[in-house]
């Protein structure tokens, strides 16, 4: 049998072999139990570095990719960050702790609740979870100094561009659904939008409206 430890280093050097090295977003993962985001009969895979089903067709996406994901976003201890696409919530939860502020928002209920009872047991006070169509972001809490996109668009949305801070960070994946996509880093400057195209990825389109659930 592995133990926990051994687990976890194994976790760690999978992390750090495809990229994710900055020391803050390391140890949020290292805190960040993930098996307390996979139910049923994956949650033995949880340290796995490969993403999971999980409710409402949806899934929770590999750790390596939240790793870098979250590097590039690169949160600092004062920002107030948004993410579209709750899921379950194993992204906010480790942006909970780089931060000083997670709003996040996903169509589906069902999801938002039960990930809103983990970050209520992981006693996460700093994150407001929301049922909402997350393409038109929160404009009642914009700007934002971060915001992460973790379901892929045709473009980065534009209600998303408009609340962000100048200076602030986007990061989402970009492309067609059924084709290889993008992970774009987006910095609103002074004079507009600066562009940095990261490594392709696969994620859920990003979908309008409220889900049925």
């Amino acid at each position: 049998m592995t133990s926990d430890a051994e687990r976890k280093m194994q976790f760690l050097f999978a992390l750090r072999s495809k990229g994710v090295t900055h020391p803050r977003v390391l140890d949020a993962m290292e805190r960040i139990d993930r098996g307390g985001f996979v139910r049923g009969i994956f949650a033995s895979r949880a340290y796995e570095d490969m993403p999971l089903p999980i409710a409402c067709g949806q899934t929770i996406s590999q750790p390596s990719v939240v790793g870098l994901m979250t590097q590039a976003l690169d949160p600092q201890p004062r920002d107030k960050v948004l993410e579209v696409g709750t899921g379950s919530g194993y992204q906010a939860a480790i942006l909970s702790l780089l931060a000083r502020r997670v709003y996040t928002v996903d169509r589906h209920r069902r999801l938002v609740r039960e990930a809103q009872a983990v970050f209520d047991a992981l006693e996460l006070v700093n994150i407001t979870a929301f049922a909402a169509d997350g393409s038109f972001g929160l404009p009642d809490q914009a700007p934002f100094d971060r915001i992460i996109v973790t379901a892929a668009a045709e473009d980065p949305p534009g209600p998303l561009l408009a609340q962000l801070r100048i200076g602030g960070i986007m990061v989402v994946p970009v492309g067609q659904s059924d084709t290889v996509q993008s992970l774009i880093k987006v910095t609103r400057t002074e004079a507009g939008f600066d562009y940095d195209e990261l490594r392709p990825v696969r994620f859920v389109p990003l979908v309008e409206g409220l889900g049925q659930d």
